[in-house]
């Protein structure tokens, strides 16, 4: 079974746009980078975001200035295949979350770009949001800036303002 982590044109759909939809974005140029299921470094980096998970949604609840674009990473199975993507912006539900999801599937057939999910607390993979201009969370992109060119992972660092 394969782990897909979505990033590239994903994160910057996540990062560039403060609307509900991914409107305008290009998905031909998302990129998915694979983790075997139980890779030490992505469980440790979605381990800290959800021991962070209940500050965040807090935060989120009443956005301190200078914060956006809050958004959930969740996973969604197909079948044998989990794929991860960024849901943006959500919303507390009486059973969970329902929100956007902001990227283009390649390896789940059970969902599209665009499209309204809902989901649990156990389906949250990651958190993050913009605070003047820097990303906080996010844990798992920083896990993927390993297993990416150090082209792409400083392009990503610098236009995105992560810290990692």
């Amino acid at each position: 079974m394969k782990l897909a982590i979505r990033t590239m044109m994903s994160l910057m759909l996540a990062l560039a746009t403060a609307s509900a939809g991914a409107q305008g974005a290009d998905p031909g140029d998302d990129k998915t980078v694979i983790f075997t299921p139980g890779d030490p470094d992505m469980a440790a980096a979605t381990a800290q975001a959800l021991a962070s998970l209940d500050e965040f949604l807090a935060l989120s609840a009443a956005p301190p200035s200078g914060t956006d674009r809050f958004k959930l990473k969740v996973k969604v199975r197909d079948g044998n295949v989990t794929e991860h993507f960024w849901v943006i912006p959500f919303r507390r539900t009486e059973t969970g979350f329902a929100g956007i999801l902001a990227n283009q599937p390649e390896e789940v057939r059970n969902v599209v770009l665009g499209q309204n999910i809902e989901f649990t607390r156990d389906e949250i993979s990651d958190w993050g949001y913009t605070s003047d201009g820097h990303q906080v969370g996010s844990f798992t992109v920083c896990v993927m800036f390993k297993k990416m060119s150090k082209e792409e992972a400083d392009y990503m660092r610098d236009k995105y303002g992560f810290d990692c």
